[in-house]
Parts: C-alpha cells; sequence; structure tokens
C-alpha cells in the first residue's frame, strides 16, 4: 500500500486516538457521519475503508474529514498528527477551550462569554488592539443580547479574504454565535452575475475578465451593500462575507463607509481571514464550484498576485487560518457552547 507524504502527517496517530477511544473503525464512521451532520458539514460517507486508508496514509483525509476528526476526538490538526502545528500551536492545546471550567450553572452567560472571548483572542492574535476588543465585546454582548440582555446597537461586519480563506466558514461562525444576519456575496448575487454575464456575451463564470471587473463587479457588490443596510436601518445586525478586495486596500472607502453609517447610529468592523495559498487551492478543489474554473487552472499567475503575507491595512482583526487553524477552532468552540447549554 502506497503512503502519501504530507509535511507532520502520521497516520498512526489517527489510528491511536480512535482506539484510545475504544471505537472500531466501523463506531468511529458512525459518529463522523454524526458530526458532520450536527456542524453542517458535507457528509462524509465514512465508511470503514476509507478510514482504514486514512490511517495507513493511503489516503489524507480532506478538509471536511479532518474538521469531523478534530471534533470527534475534540483536538487539533497538528495533535491528530494531520500536519505540522504553526508557532505556539501546540501549547494551545493544553488549554484549548475544551478544557474551559464547566459552569456551575450550564446556562451561565459568563462560561459562555469565556469561550467566545477565548476563541476571538486565539484566531486574531494577542495583545487586542482596541478595534479588536470592540468587535470582541459586539460579539459576546450579541451573545448575552440573544438571552435577554445587551444593547440593542446594530453593526455591520466586513467579512474578507481571498478565495478559499475560509471567510465564509469564520462568518457562519460569527452567526451562529451572535444571531447576526449572514449574508454571502455569491448566495445573494450569484444567480444575477451569471445571467448578466451571459448577456453581455461573456462567460457566465467569469470572475477575472475586464467585462467581469467592469460592468458586473459593481453591481454585485451595490447588490450585496444594499440588502445590508435593508437589515441594519431595521437594527439587525450583519455580516458580510465577500472578498473585499479593491474596497478593503481603499481607505477612503472604508473611511465613507464608516462615517455614513456612524451618522446612522450603526458601527462597522472590518475582518480580514489570512490563509495559506496551499490550503485555499484545496478548499478551493474541494468545493468544485465552476467560479474557480479559471483560478485553478492558471494558478500561479492567480496566486502572484495575492499577498497572503499581510493584511490591508483598512482590516480591524485578521483572523489566521493558515492551515485551517481558525477554522478548527470555530468548530470546538460551536460544540462547547452547545455543551454549555445542553
Amino acid at each position: 500500500m502506497k503512503t502519501i507524504h504530507r509535511p507532520g502527517w502520521q497516520p498512526i496517530i489517527l489510528r491511536q486516538h480512535r482506539e484510545a477511544h475504544g471505537l472500531t473503525l466501523e463506531a468511529a464512521g458512525d459518529q463522523l457521519r454524526q458530526v458532520a451532520r450536527r456542524h453542517g458539514l458535507s457528509a462524509p460517507a465514512a465508511n470503514f475503508q476509507t478510514l482504514w486508508a486514512h490511517e495507513q496514509g493511503s489516503v489524507y483525509p480532506g478538509p471536511h474529514y479532518r474538521r469531523a476528526y478534530c471534533l470527534l476526538y475534540q483536538a487539533n490538526e497538528p495533535t491528530l498528527g494531520f500536519r505540522l502545528p504553526l508557532p505556539g500551536e501546540i501549547a494551545e492545546v493544553e488549554n484549548s477551550i475544551s478544557d474551559l471550567p464547566q459552569p456551575s450553572d450550564p446556562a451561565a452567560d459568563n462560561a459562555a462569554a469565556q469561550v467566545i472571548e477565548q476563541t476571538l483572542v486565539k484566531v486574531s492574535g494577542a495583545p487586542a488592539n482596541a478595534e479588536q476588543n470592540a468587535l470582541h465585546n459586539r460579539v459576546v454582548d450579541a451573545w448575552r443580547r440573544r438571552h435577554g440582555q445587551g444593547s440593542p446597537k446594530p453593526i455591520l461586519t466586513l467579512v474578507g479574504g481571498y478565495a478559499g480563506s475560509g471567510k465564509t466558514e469564520f462568518s457562519r461562525f460569527l452567526s451562529d454565535i451572535t444571531g447576526w444576519a449572514f449574508l454571502d456575496k455569491d448566495s445573494i448575487t450569484r444567480a444575477m452575475v451569471e445571467r448578466l454575464l451571459v448577456s453581455l456575451g461573456g462567460d457566465p463564470h467569469d470572475r477575472h475578465t475586464e467585462l467581469y471587473l467592469r460592468e458586473v463587479r459593481p453591481l454585485e457588490y451595490r447588490c450585496l451593500m444594499e440588502t445590508a443596510f435593508d437589515n441594519l436601518k431595521v437594527g439587525t445586525s450583519a455580516i458580510l462575507a465577500a472578498p473585499f478586495i479593491a474596497e478593503l486596500a481603499d481607505p477612503a472607502w472604508i473611511s465613507r463607509l464608516t462615517n455614513r453609517y456612524a451618522a446612522k447610529g450603526i458601527d462597522v468592523a472590518v475582518v480580514w481571514v489570512r490563509c495559506d495559498v496551499e490550503s485555499m487551492r484545496e478548499y478551493i478543489e474541494f468545493r468544485g464550484a465552476p467560479r474557480d474554473g479559471w483560478k485553478l487552472k492558471n494558478w500561479e499567475t492567480y496566486t502572484s498576485g495575492l499577498q497572503t503575507d499581510t493584511s490591508p491595512e483598512t482590516a480591524h482583526i485578521t483572523v489566521d487560518n493558515r492551515l485551517g487553524a481558525a477554522i478548527s477552532l470555530a468548530d470546538q468552540t460551536r460544540e462547547t457552547l452547545k455543551r454549555i447549554l445542553a
């Protein structure tokens, strides 16, 4: 049996975790499917042949399999032997959110707030700056408001990042915690964009030519922003998931947006999700969206223009999702919050 080589991958560790939990391959597969359904992951088949291949090193688990394994065994990817750790990542395992003391009252707000605060600090870095603290406080406030406390003042949160960076998943995580409206650019505008491109004589999956950039993209983002404002003006906070590449590169755009919304009593927060090129490609290949076809066929050309080591100066918070670390922690946070409120 041929073994696949990936930096830091030690398949035997996965088998050791399964055996330490007293699970057969069939039982582990059953639990993986349950975890996947509970967290809205693409349901893996998780048959014993696939799990055996993972443990023998002949098949490297895909993104949703790795997320499900991490949730099942309450560990992160380095601990399960999937990859090498990011700096300081292993140290966090010993004090992970799943190890926080359970509250004496399972519904206690302070316990949930502690879990949320710990996660946001870990994914966005410490010490926190003023913008980070402001958004952290608003997220915790929203959690409490859902249970009868907190301020109703709305906030617009822009979550930007390159394709496959994890911005949509992180936006869903924030929405799960806060109850704020989650608006994804592609979900809102894709049908309109594809039909408009065809009517203009273009490719419905074009996202890189001058035709798309000049004639379609401005309308796409206008639809997204106006949909957000419809929510905000009735007091519903909104999280927008979109690349925002050009917008976040323009301090004047952010300044105009912030000032316009401040005049209406609405706060604005800007989050940038950082990721490495290899992980972005893996996720783009995994989702198999037609709009990504050009990127994959011209990967070197596409990635040569990306600045993955830095964040836009306009970003208030940078979420470090290199190697999927932030999304894995978000998954575990959801699981912990469910236990707290059970």
